[in-house]
């Protein structure tokens, strides 16, 4: 396990965030609670867990988080409450690091816990800040696309399994003062990128997620071994460029992700859709591979919540392109497939595993 980063201190930030909150301590909940506890706590800033689940938030009062690696398992001290009572003073920053099913409740719930001058950052994948905006207000709302991956093996443990940082912004693409806090504060978890075009940004994970994440809940495996397969990679292909053109309908200008992956590129083309093989064919599939094996230990969170008896986030991925694309004319069968392929697994009607992706792809003609 990587080391929380160093990060720049200045008297400003603690100064004027000096509560933050991070509801949801899951893998990615947890990794933030932990990091920015062992930075900031002693530099005057509160920060404070919350988990709807007894377990994990006991499990965190006896031990502290517990952060986990190939070579050892190290305890940082912190709190996580499993209830807010109104005596608990209100926080400058509302980290929402819930699963999007759960989001808009999480938003709900917290508001009176959030400052009038304050803000809820959403860290979920989809285009979730559209959702709190709703509750809290557009003003009240800022975005962290996170560009890395964590997991809770037992309540409590968090590992990361996957290196990387944030974007954030405003959907609005509005310049904030409170954007520079939060990128002071995230950095000791990972390299924060301040984007001007965050919507962007946004979409383009979501052509990301709306691939990885459901082809990792359809298959039942870790990125790595998924990406070896030339069916699993097709259908990654044909859910970006669905979404992609989704977002080109919807007005979006579209950010490479971590600065590298060009999803305007990745998107197929109409011939790339007709043809077997071509050089510009084989350079995706080539890089396709290269991502499988960058991330290979990444597991889908869709996948572990539909083995923890919950839902599944695929309405706020593939079937947000769905909609958003029926709105605006633009084909989405591969999106549409993949979700309701999702659904049936959850609700158990159908396994995760390679025999489901080849079932999907074949429906398709992707096989």
């Amino acid at each position: 396990m990587s080391e929380p980063r160093a990060s720049l201190v200045t008297a400003e930030p603690v100064e004027r965030a000096q509560r933050v909150l991070v509801v949801g301590c899951g893998g990615i909940g947890g990794i933030t609670a932990a990091c920015l506890s062992e930075t900031w706590s002693a530099l005057g800033v509160e920060v404070v867990g919350y988990s709807t689940n007894a377990e994990i938030a006991e499990a965190i009062r006896r031990h502290g988080f517990r952060l986990t690696g190939a070579e050892s398992t190290r305890s940082v001290p912190g709190q996580c409450l499993a209830a807010l009572t109104p005596d608990v003073a209100p926080f400058d920053l509302v980290i929402l690091a819930v699963q999007p099913p759960n989001v808009e409740q999480a938003a709900r719930s917290m508001l009176p816990w959030l400052k009038p001058d304050g803000a809820m950052v959403c860290f979920q994948n989809g285009l979730c800040e559209d959702r709190v905006a709703k509750i809290a207000g557009a003003d009240r709302v800022l975005g962290a696309v996170v560009a890395w991956g964590a997991s809770m093996p037992e309540p409590g443990v968090f590992e990361r399994t996957a290196a990387g940082g944030f974007a954030i912004g405003r959907m609005d693409g509005a310049p904030d003062p409170r954007l520079d806090r939060l990128a002071m504060l995230l950095e000791c978890v990972g390299p924060v990128t301040r984007s001007d075009n965050f919507a962007g940004a946004r979409w383009s994970k979501l052509a990301i997620n709306a691939a990885i994440s459901t082809m990792g809940t359809i298959g039942g495996d870790r990125l790595g071994a998924l990406m070896v397969s030339l069916t699993v990679r097709r259908l990654v292909l044909a859910i970006m460029t669905e979404t992609v053109r989704v977002a080109r309908a919807s007005g979006i200008r579209l950010e490479k992700v971590s600065g590298t992956l060009d999803l305007d590129w990745i998107a197929l083309t109409d011939e790339e859709a007709r043809i077997v093989g071509s050089p510009s064919l084989v350079a995706k599939h080539t890089l396709l591979l290269a991502v499988g094996a960058r991330y290979r230990r990444m597991r889908s969170s869709m996948l572990s919540a539909i083995e923890r008896g919950r839902p599944p986030a695929v309405d706020f991925l593939n079937g947000e392109v769905v909609e958003r694309g029926q709105a605006l004319g633009v084909p989405t069968p591969v999106n549409a497939a993949s979700q309701a392929m999702v659904h049936t697994i959850a609700r158990r009607e159908r396994a995760s595993g390679m025999s489901s992706i080849y079932t999907l792809a074949e429906s398709l003609g992707l096989r």
